[in-house]
């Protein structure tokens, strides 16, 4: 009855603050986890959570030296932890930061982004047809400006004839990405960061890299036209899809952008189940 009644009065004594506090946290780590879960990040956070658990053990078994050692690996190791895995820093904090509870209007309305999908679509159907490479990104929620920053900006009203021409190859432009921000062009010939990920097919060039480089750090569309081959591709979320049609491409961009606009709470399980779909490789 004694083990009872310490346990009631335990509970009772434990204030609705404590329990958000307690969720908070929980919620972090949860959080924490899924952002590092299979990436080179986990296995180091496993070896220095490993570390923290030894560390009390050697002190209670007097083992001196060997507690020595564990405290100034901590020390060093968490060290190295934010040296080594920057990227994966960044971009779990660029992850946090899209986790917002106001989107911006990537577009005025359904209709206009019909349209400007249309012209999109359009221009990437005849790219891929003459076997044009190229590389158009979508902003969606994370701002690009940086990027287009490395380019010409333009700010120009989107068409298909446009964009064909932007791609002809040996003119000023072609050689880059060209930014799409809230329905106009926004720039051409713009520089991304390449993806840092060794196993993806070592047949995929720049600009496939280029395109997945920029879906791992922001949440951006990338549609990418092979000089090769001609297949269309598209990356989104570091996942890059293959071999779209002109309607099949239409209708995921479309999908894609009115599912974010309408703050769909199942918006990336939705979109990695469409992807999975519209992949034929």
């Amino acid at each position: 009855m004694d083990v009872v009644n310490i346990i009631i009065n335990t509970v009772k004594n434990i204030s609705i603050n404590s329990v958000l506090d307690i969720i908070v946290v929980s919620y972090i780590f949860y959080k924490i986890y899924m952002l590092m879960n299979e990436t080179r990040a986990e296995q180091l956070l496993k070896g220095i959570l490993l570390i923290i658990f030894l560390i009390p053990i050697s002190s209670l078994l007097h083992l001196t030296t060997l507690n020595w050692i564990l405290s100034k690996t901590l020390t060093i190791g968490v060290l190295s932890f934010v040296i080594i895995f920057q990227p994966e820093i960044r971009k779990a904090l660029e992850h946090i930061g899209r986790t917002t509870f106001t989107d911006k209007h990537i577009f005025e309305n359904e209709q206009k982004a019909d349209e400007i999908i249309t012209e999109i679509v359009d221009a990437v159907e005849n790219l891929s047809k003459s076997r044009t490479g190229a590389l158009i990104v979508i902003e969606q929620t994370t701002g690009l400006g940086d990027i287009i920053a490395t380019g010409n900006e333009l700010d120009s009203v989107i068409s298909s004839a446009l964009l064909d021409n932007i791609f002809v190859v040996n003119t000023p432009l072609h050689d880059g990405a060209t930014i799409i921000r809230n329905g106009r062009i926004a720039a051409a010939g713009c520089f991304l960061p390449l993806t840092n990920n060794n196993t993806i097919n070592k047949q995929l060039g720049t600009r496939h890299r280029a395109a997945i480089g920029m879906s791992e750090v922001s949440d951006a569309l990338t549609i990418v036209v092979s000089e090769e081959t001609g297949i269309i591709s598209l990356a989104v979320n570091g996942n890059l899809t293959r071999y779209y049609t002109r309607d099949k491409l239409k209708d995921i961009l479309i999908r894609i952008i009115t599912s974010r606009k309408n703050k769909n709470i199942t918006y990336k399980e939705k979109v990695k189940s469409w992807l999975g779909k519209a992949d034929n490789n």
